[in-house]
């Protein structure tokens, strides 16, 4: 049998312009670098990146992490799908999720309904576009007559499902090819990957892993708070913290947070659950506890650069690289 090569990413775009992205992308490259993720929410879109990457670093595996079921209807994200696809191909990984209330509902105006299901069904869809199928079919979330990919990709992408709590672990591992996972500490991992490969065996689980080498434990702390703080207070996060234990480790700040008293709040963070979730120390340390993660069941980490001491994102990404192991 031979030995599916090892996979290590990184969350695109860097800070840095756009049009700089060629010597990026040809760095991560030369750095033992395999895949970069892109997101979207508030930065650049998901595929702009990505479509940079295809034409500058045909060698990267490119992966939405995740684009939103919410925010493009069905057809137009199939056409999304198979143009990357067809960009890169059998190099192109897409994750859909459902976002988050505050990203589809406050942001793009759209009714944050019946989140499971809508996934679901864009996944049954997608999985009959993506192949060239002719469509007329009424979903539980939404209706389809008559579409048809003008344009197929050669292979079907893997379709890999942003998930939290166990429903979308399940559906992840019966219905896509995997999980896409993220703020979760490497010991939530075993529990949240086995759930998927219970329905699945040997489906992908990839994580976004928050990454910050520095050993200025102060800035690494109070920044770390503050940026999880903005996720911890969504509600589909707050729920997955619940779920995985930590209720009451975190219920006084979720208190304070919802009276209104933000700073005091933020104290009530555990340190100890920075270090957790926000990889952090020197880059031997960093890499050590990314090891862990993928012990514990990630098959591909996607390293996230949090610059909370100033330090440069782009020294980062060079003392993370897997030529450093």
């Amino acid at each position: 049998m031979v030995k599916q090569k090892s996979r290590y990413g990184m969350t695109i775009p860097l800070p840095d312009r756009l049009d700089d992205h060629k010597e990026i992308f040809r760095e991560l490259v030369e750095l033992g670098y395999t895949d970069v993720w892109s997101s979207e929410a508030n930065d650049t879109d998901g595929l702009t990146p990505l479509a940079l990457a295809a034409a500058w670093a045909p060698e990267l595996r490119l992966g939405t992490a995740i684009l939103p079921a919410f925010t493009r209807g069905p057809a137009l994200l199939a056409q999304s799908a198979a143009a990357m696809a067809c960009a890169a191909p059998n190099n192109f990984v897409l994750g859909i999720g459902t976002s988050s209330d505050v990203i589809v509902e406050r942001w793009n105006g759209i009714r944050f309904e019946d989140p499971y299901l809508k996934v679901r069904d864009t996944i049954r869809f997608l999985q009959k576009a993506l192949l060239g199928e002719k469509i007329s079919e009424e979903f539980e979330t939404f209706n389809i007559s008559g579409f048809r990919l003008a344009r197929v990709p050669e292979n079907q992408p893997p379709i890999l499902l942003a998930a939290l709590r166990e429903g979308m672990l399940r559906l992840a591992g019966r219905e896509a090819d995997g999980a896409i996972i993220n703020w979760l500490s490497a010991e939530d991992v075993e529990r949240v990957a086995g759930i998927v490969n219970n329905e699945g065996p040997d489906k992908e689980i990839v994580a976004r892993i928050f990454v910050c080498p520095s050993d200025k434990k102060d800035l690494v702390l109070a920044g770390g708070k503050f940026a999880m703080a903005a996720y911890l207070n969504v509600p589909v996060y707050k729920e997955f913290h619940k779920w995985l234990g930590r209720e009451e480790m975190l219920s006084e700040h979720w208190e304070q947070w919802d009276s209104g008293d933000r700073k005091g709040a933020l104290e009530k963070i555990p340190d100890s659950l920075v270090d957790e979730l926000i990889v952090n120390g020197t880059p031997d340390q960093c890499r050590d506890h990314i090891q862990r993660y993928v012990t514990a069941g990630v098959t591909c980490p996607a390293l996230a650069i949090m610059p909370l001491t100033g330090d440069d994102v782009r020294k980062s990404v060079r003392d993370l690289a897997p030529i450093n192991k």
